[in-house]
């Protein structure tokens, strides 16, 4: 598999990136219990480009993806999704950005059991009274290899269909990002590598802004870098990763 940025890729590097932090705190606790899940830390996210987030247990880095999905909000510094400033939002305004903005993959696949793949897909769509565009969802349902499936309920699928299904959803309301808390994290490898060739092919075909949080390297070497995190800091990236460097610089940070 090929990891290069692809020409689409390269040319949404430029501009205004797909998100950003800048200065990121966030503070559990006070005076002896005070806990820094995130110590300072500024980063941009190109619009095109696929990147993963690794670092050990309590490192910070599901915090800074709930920060920047506007799902967590900091205690000090600035997030941004395009030109749009999250800190300070209203819930109201930010609720809706959640829904037109930003695409969510998790590990749990979070469906609603009693409604059917279809259903699931174009629920957030129905929620903001939006109306599906019929060729992209037909488009996204095709490479998705779910056409034989929409009229199954979660129960009736394998953990790697309800994730693409997952995948779907996401995709079909076109974010400005989408964002993967563990999205292989309940697969087995097959259904794993299935997830990440689908999350890793919307970025290369159709230039989507993909950022995961992964403990797998075999995952971040999907991406087209890797942030390392620890103790709330930005330690490390690589571009291009491969699962042995990957490796290595996990086992660095781990001797920090």
């Amino acid at each position: 598999m090929s990891h290069s940025l692809s020409e689409k890729t390269q040319a949404g590097a430029g501009g205004t990136p797909a998100a950003s932090a800048r200065e990121l705190y966030k503070v559990y606790g006070t005076g002896d219990t005070e806990v820094r899940a995130l110590d300072g830390i500024s980063v941009d996210f190109s619009s095109g480009q696929f990147t993963a987030i690794m670092g050990p247990s309590g490192s910070g880095k599901s915090t800074l993806m709930h920060c920047l999905a506007g799902l967590d909000r900091p205690s000090a510094g600035s997030v941004r999704i395009g030109e749009t400033e999250l800190t300070g939002m209203k819930d109201k305004k930010l609720t809706e950005i959640r829904r037109d903005e930003i695409g969510f993959v998790f590990q749990s696949f979070n469906l609603v059991p009693t409604l059917t793949a279809r259903e699931n897909i174009t629920l957030p769509a129905g929620i903001a009274g939006r109306k599906v565009d019929q060729q992209w969802f037909d488009q996204v349902i095709d490479r998705l290899g779910l056409a034989g499936r929409l009229d199954h309920r979660p129960a009736e699928m394998s953990g790697g269909q309800q994730q693409r299904v997952a995948c779907a959803r996401a995709l079909v309301g076109r974010p400005r990002i989408l964002f993967g808390d563990e999205p292989t994290g309940n697969l087995d490898s097959n259904s794993s590598a299935e997830v990440l060739s689908i999350l890793r092919s919307a970025v290369d075909d159709y230039s989507q802004t993909v950022v995961i949080v992964t403990h797998d390297p075999r995952a971040a070497s999907y991406a087209d870098r890797v942030l390392f995190l620890a103790d709330g800091k930005l330690r490390h990236e690589l571009a291009s990763p491969t699962s042995d460097a990957i490796l290595d610089a996990m086992r660095a940070l781990e001797e920090i």
